[in-house]
């Protein structure tokens, strides 16, 4: 077994064995390698954000948090690739694009060398003009939507108008390559597009947003006719919202 397949079969030994830790002995025994070899495989698994974890004693030993681990997806060759390039050429100001990279950076870890090498080469063939991105305030956005809060924001508007805003996040719009937070604003008590990079500040709270219907938020704006991406669309049995934001 190399050492890509015994890292992905790591995992699965903790999966399976959690919440209980199992000891580095047990683990080489299970795999055929030295102990040694198991802690250096175990280390490079919590360097690159595997939740796992190590308790010292009796009972002690080493697990993982299933809930923050999903279990191995096969991919062809083609989508490999595919992956790996889409999910590297995401726009640094993109939502979510910190997270992107490491999932790339993963896929390319587990890809055979001529697999590798031909994702490496379709890579080289894409390029991108930087934008300013200010990863605070994205961070923040990011956040506030996966965790269901409020968010106070400031914010300047087309007109160079700048004032602060309680929002409570309903979702992501993606247009003309311009990232927009959708959000019913408390201020306006109507929902708004707030494009990301006119946020000049986002600070999070702890207080919980009701929700609301990202489609019902945007009816009569300026976007009517948006669709749910085909990729994110089977995820959802709802019907795609028909978003267009209103600035402000």
């Amino acid at each position: 077994m190399n050492r890509t397949a015994r890292l992905y079969a790591l995992v699965e030994e903790l999966r399976a064995a959690a919440p209980r830790p199992v000891t580095v002995p047990v683990l080489a025994a299970r795999f055929e390698v030295s102990t040694r070899t198991v802690q250096r495989d175990l280390q490079a698994l919590m360097e690159t954000g595997v939740p796992v974890r190590t308790a010292s004693g009796r009972g002690g030993g080493w697990s993982i948090d299933p809930a923050m681990t999903l279990p191995p997806v096969r991919f062809t060759a083609d989508e490999a690739s595919a992956l790996t390039v889409a999910l590297a050429a995401a726009d640094v100001s993109a939502p979510y694009a910190g997270a992107a990279r490491t999932a790339a950076q993963k896929i390319a870890a587990s890809m055979t060398a001529p697999v590798s090498a031909a994702a490496q080469e379709l890579a080289a063939r894409i390029v991108a003009l930087p934008s300013p991105a200010d990863t605070t305030v994205r961070a923040q956005v990011e956040r506030a939507l996966t965790t269901g809060t409020v968010l106070r924001l400031s914010y300047v508007d087309a007109g160079g108008l700048e004032s602060d805003r309680v929002v409570e996040p309903a979702g992501l719009l993606t247009a003309d390559g311009r990232w927009y937070l959708i959000a019913w604003c408390r201020m306006r008590r109507a929902g708004r597009g707030f494009r990301l990079d006119r946020i000049t500040g986002a600070t999070p709270t702890t207080e919980q947003a009701q929700p609301h219907d990202l489609a019902e938020l945007l009816l009569g704006s300026a976007a009517a006719g948006a669709v749910r991406p085909a990729a994110l669309a089977s995820l959802t049995a709802s019907p795609p919202p028909r978003p267009r934001p209103r600035h402000g």
